[in-house]
């Protein structure tokens, strides 16, 4: 059985995300970021972390990534074109949604008040449209970003989106609005917010 450690409000909620739309069994300890029992497991104190096989596993993409392909499911496999697509979108969707969002939020409350730097925010918010504007441009006709097939990055750009609403960054794509409802419509998505 795989072990989560994270608070649902988090990354871990990917994670959990992921588990759920594999039908899989895992155990969820709810843990804050740079709690006792987090930094026993790692001394970065970041979450989610995923027990398995006795070993410790970091980084909600990484265990994302691990489990797609363990199960054979959520993912193209490693090797193949689709599979270089696919992490192009996913590495696409970390570096112009995810890096500006988690930019913000630090500069909004995670950093000491002393290191923010507020004047930051409306050059994020500019450049999150501009990431949003390219990412809306690679949905197709399918219900999903690689087409007919779910697939790891629907659930990470999904949760980008979720933190994004959270955050007061507007996303002025129609498409992408209707992509983001579909994803939070999912039981699997469901089961996990109602958890």
């Amino acid at each position: 059985m795989y072990v989560v450690i994270g608070a649902t409000a988090s990354r871990a909620l990917r994670v959990l995300w992921l588990l759920e739309e594999l039908g899989l069994e895992y155990e969820h300890r709810p843990e804050a970021p740079h709690s006792a029992a987090v930094r026993a497991l790692d001394s970065s104190g970041k979450i989610p972390i995923l027990l398995v096989d006795g070993v410790v596993m970091t980084d909600s993409l990484a265990i994302m990534t691990f489990l797609a392909d363990r199960h054979g499911a959520l993912t193209y496999p490693a090797g193949t074109v689709e599979r270089g697509l696919q992490d192009a979108l996913t590495f696409r969707i970390l570096d112009e949604i995810e890096a500006v969002i988690w930019m913000a939020a630090r500069h909004s409350f995670v950093l000491p008040v002393e290191k923010r730097v507020p004047e930051v925010l409306d050059s994020l918010r500019w450049e999150f449209g501009r990431g949003v504007a390219r990412i809306a441009e690679r949905l197709g006709d399918g219900p999903f970003l690689m087409g007919a097939e779910m697939t790891v990055p629907d659930i990470l750009l999904a949760h980008c989106g979720r933190w994004a609403a959270r955050a007061n960054f507007e996303i002025e794509s129609p498409g992408l609005n209707a992509f983001l409802a579909r994803m939070w419509e999912r039981s699997a998505f469901k089961r996990v917010i109602d958890g």
